[in-house]
């Protein structure tokens, strides 16, 4: 039977697998509906009064999908794209081979595919992902994608989609909402689902907790290789890795961990105790995100076990999980050095091409204006000197140069540490060592500068004055780079010191007070070899 849905006669019908699909989520939403709800208050009753009728909805979408103009796919969506070969499916509205083509590909392509669908495209789509890949798909989504998709499917379609996302994806997804969508979808969660989540969300914000996943298989001291191994076979499935197998006392308590592959090339009636070694690395739930990542990158390591207080092994950390969150990191300082606030809550800008306007100059009008007045200073400065100014008018000729000399070399400078603080290559006791290597730096900088701008000095001040004008320049762009140059290097330091992201000395604001410092060095300077 044709898998197209055919609008011209009413009584024709999807197949039988769409068929399937929409009587199983009629029949799941007339049991949620009748079924009682325990602890969800208003919310839950809410659920119950919807389930049926967005149900209904869902199928009537389906029904009348050929009158969804073919418009709504995304421009983005081009002969040359790679998922060109898709979109005839989409338009003829071939779900079921189109359902296997997805089914094939892997979940961060499927995710990208979808997302580069409109709104209507988009959610009929997921609708009919298999739902062996659905969570998969779905957690590779855009934050402002997922948003979307949850508003448009059922509660049913909903509550089936939290079930199957694995534990730190649902409460990441759970992060990034709304509170009063948080409400409703924990509403949704099965008993044991809510209880899971509910633990993970109450770790604090930014920690290990929040991102482990406490799907692992773990075996005991005492077992015999052979009980391990049947162990693993029997419980290992929904594990999140098994490459490395973790054990444990009788307590509970993380004690080693071991490779698979040393596992199951052991002799069976050994005991597991008898390969140990007692040589392993944990991450307490409570430590931050950023140290789970310096250690992964540290050991090497797939995963990273997650322990309490007491040595209880909760769950792991993965490499995946890590990486998007160094790459947030990563995006957050960038966008931190450049002076754009960074909000706690929603985090940096990733997605540049679909930020509205209102977002790129909220996040960019703050430090703005806050550079605004620090340059005020800078113009106080300048006025302090307005007799020298009067008196070698040839002074404002090297002005701009000199301070944004100042202002660059200090750039440099910054950048270059609060990646180092970020990496944990210099720490907080690498402060003296770091001064005395960017002076160094910074003098050598200076001294070929300076002779460049002294030749310029020479040129531009003529017989009479070219010989102290050029002292001046030289003096002041020598000390101008390493005044900047210190600033850029210790700004980062004393953020941290006072429990700031270092990232914080951003490019324009160091540029700022290298500025206010090198007009007060120059004209102290000119004032004193002019004898003004």
């Amino acid at each position: 039977m044709s898998d197209t849905i055919n609008t011209d006669n009413p009584d024709d019908t999807v197949d039988d697998e769409t068929r399937a699909i929409d009587a199983a989520a009629v029949e799941a939403a007339a049991v949620d509906a009748a079924a009682p709800k325990d602890g969800g208050g208003d919310a839950a009753a809410e659920v119950k009064a919807e389930e049926a009728a967005d149900t209904v909805d869902t199928v009537d979408s389906i029904d009348t999908v050929n009158t969804v103009n073919t418009a709504d796919i995304s421009e983005d969506i081009e002969e040359n794209n790679p998922f060109a070969e898709l979109i005839p499916l989409v338009e003829a509205h071939k779900w079921i081979d189109l359902r296997r083509e997805l089914s094939s590909m892997p979940p961060p392509e499927v995710a990208d595919f979808v997302s580069r669908l409109a709104g209507t495209q988009r959610t009929l789509v997921v609708r009919f992902l298999p739902r062996s890949c659905a969570a998969d798909v779905f957690s590779e989504l855009p934050p402002s994608v997922q948003d979307e998709v949850l508003t448009d499917l059922t509660n049913t379609e909903i509550r089936n989609l939290l079930s199957d996302l694995d534990p730190d994806d649902r409460t990441a997804l759970m992060d990034e909402m709304p509170a009063a969508m948080t409400r409703k979808l924990l509403n949704l969660l099965s008993p044991q689902d809510l209880k899971l989540t509910r633990e993970l969300l109450g770790y604090p914000e930014g920690s290990v907790g929040r991102i482990m996943t406490p799907n692992i298989v773990y075996i005991k001291e005492r077992w015999t290789v052979r009980e391990a191994v049947e162990h693993i076979r029997t419980f290992g499935r929904d594990s999140e890795t098994i490459n490395v197998v973790y054990i444990t006392d009788s307590a509970g308590r993380l004690i080693d961990d071991i490779t698979l592959s040393k596992l199951v090339m052991t002799d069976p009636k050994k005991e597991v105790q008898e390969i140990m070694d007692y040589n392993f690395i944990a991450i307490s739930a409570t430590e931050s995100e950023e140290k789970a990542v310096e250690m992964i990158k540290k050991y090497n390591y797939f995963a990273l076990p997650v322990v309490d207080s007491a040595g209880v092994i909760l769950g792991i950390v993965t490499v995946d999980d890590l990486m998007d969150i160094a790459d947030t990191h990563a995006t957050e300082d960038f966008q931190r050095i450049g002076a754009i606030s960074v909000m706690a809550e929603d985090g940096p800008i990733e997605d540049l091409k679909e930020a509205p306007a209102f977002l790129l100059y909220r996040r960019r009008i703050v430090w703005l204006v806050v550079l605004v007045f620090v340059n005020v200073f800078s113009g106080a400065a300048l006025s302090f000197f307005e007799d020298t100014i009067a008196a070698k008018t040839v002074l404002v000729f090297f002005l701009t140069l000199l301070i944004g000399s100042g202002g660059n070399t200090g750039s440099q400078s910054a950048t270059l540490m609060v990646r180092a603080l970020a990496t944990g290559d210099v720490k907080m006791k690498d402060w003296g060592k770091m001064l005395l290597k960017e002076l160094s730096v910074a003098g050598a900088l200076g001294g070929v500068m300076a002779g460049a701008a002294a030749v310029l000095g020479v040129f531009r001040g003529g017989r009479s004055d070219g010989l102290n004008l050029a002292v001046v320049v030289a003096v002041s762009m020598f000390l101008i780079v390493i005044a900047g140059s210190l600033i850029g290097m210790s700004l980062p330091f004393i953020l941290k010191k006072f429990k700031k992201d270092p990232a914080m000395a951003s490019s324009p604001l160091v540029a700022s007070i290298a500025d206010i410092a090198g007009v007060l060095i120059y004209f102290s300077v000119a004032s004193a070899v002019f004898k003004i």
